[in-house]
């Protein structure tokens, strides 16, 4: 029996996996599978096979390899920023060796196949740390190679998945005889804050933009746990699925770095609470900042240099923090809670 080619896609059943399935599934040049803990109930799409299971269970992966034709992998199961920071052993095995499972999967398809395996991997403005806000304030849009020095277990995990990613790429075996080249396209993106109109946040570093809106919108008050003045830069989830889809469709000729900043606006938090109360008037927000997730944010810049992206892969965002709020923020969220 011949095994089926593919798009492997893990952590399927998160909004950003759910949107690429559905963009992939909608073309006939991919069949998907969905990988997940649970959940893929919730998996828009027609796949090729749902999975629940474990990235790393190694069984599960060798069923994988007998079973599928795998040509582009998009790894985004991760253990997020805040639960990273209560379990960093726990993060570091899912985050890391999760990744490196997946790492020698891709390499063992690019051996059946015989063609290098793409792998897509969505990384986070967490891999910056920037010491002091004088240095925040000095530094401009932070390019790819400044200030990579995290102070989250999830950035540590982050950075060092787009170095492994690099190796597989470029140096794998470098020193066996019979040293492999080309079996992996690793490609990462250093996503900044995701803003989704979908998802109910829950406590991310980044989440105190959409938590503002959501508990306006549910008629609660609510506590910004960073200062007024904090700036870091954010993005619309259909932004970010689309960033996704254009860097697995770039000509590798084109890319000069495995690793990619994007972003699409930086409003403060103060700003953001003021759109919020002008969509809301009775909106009740408090600036209540949390020092310890403050600091967190405050070593992540201000903004990114996303130019190596625009000028390789033609990176566009289309919602700037207007359009964000207005067309897909506001009719999406008043509709979740209309009922209620």
């Amino acid at each position: 029996m011949s095994r089926k080619p593919v798009v492997l896609v893990t952590g399927a059943a998160g909004e950003v996996g759910n949107g690429l399935i559905h963009h992939l599934t909608k073309s006939a040049q991919y069949d998907v599978v969905a990988l997940d803990l649970k959940g893929l109930h919730t998996v828009s799409g027609s796949c090729a096979a749902r999975i629940e299971g474990d990235i790393l269970d190694r069984r599960l992966l060798e069923r994988l390899v007998s079973e599928f034709e795998i040509h582009a992998i998009f790894h985004l199961a991760a253990l997020l920023s805040t639960r990273s920071e209560f379990t960093p052993a726990t993060a570091h095995e899912v985050n890391v060796t999760g990744t490196l499972n997946l790492l020698e999967l891709a390499v063992e398809q690019s051996r059946w196949h015989g063609e290098r395996v793409r792998f897509l991997f969505p990384s986070s403005i967490a891999v910056y740390g920037l010491p002091d806000l004088a240095t925040k304030a000095e530094a401009g849009p932070v390019p790819e190679s400044e200030h990579t020095e995290p102070t989250t277990m999830y950035g540590c995990n982050k950075l060092y998945c787009e170095h492994l990613g690099r190796y597989y790429a470029r140096h794998y075996r470098q020193l066996a005889v019979d040293r492999e080249r080309g079996g992996i396209d690793f490609r990462a993106i250093r996503f900044p804050g995701l803003i989704s109109a979908y998802t109910v946040p829950h406590g991310g570093t980044s989440d105190y933009a959409p938590e503002m809106i959501h508990a306006a919108a549910r008629g609660e008050p609510y506590e910004c746990f960073v200062r007024e003045d904090t700036r870091i830069p954010f993005m619309a989830m259909p932004d970010a699925i689309d960033a996704l889809l254009a860097l697995m469709q770039a000509p590798s000729a084109r890319l000069s770095t495995p690793t990619y900043n994007v972003a699409a606006y930086s409003p403060t938090a103060g700003e953001f609470a003021k759109l919020v109360r002008d969509a809301f008037p009775s909106a009740s927000i408090a600036f209540v900042p949390d020092l310890r997730r403050q600091a967190i944010v405050d070593s992540w810049p201000a903004e990114v240099d996303d130019a190596r992206a625009r000028a390789d892969w033609g990176f566009a965002p289309k919602y700037d923090v207007t359009r964000t709020f207005e067309e897909y923020l506001l009719p999406n969220i008043k509709q979740r809670y209309a009922t209620r």
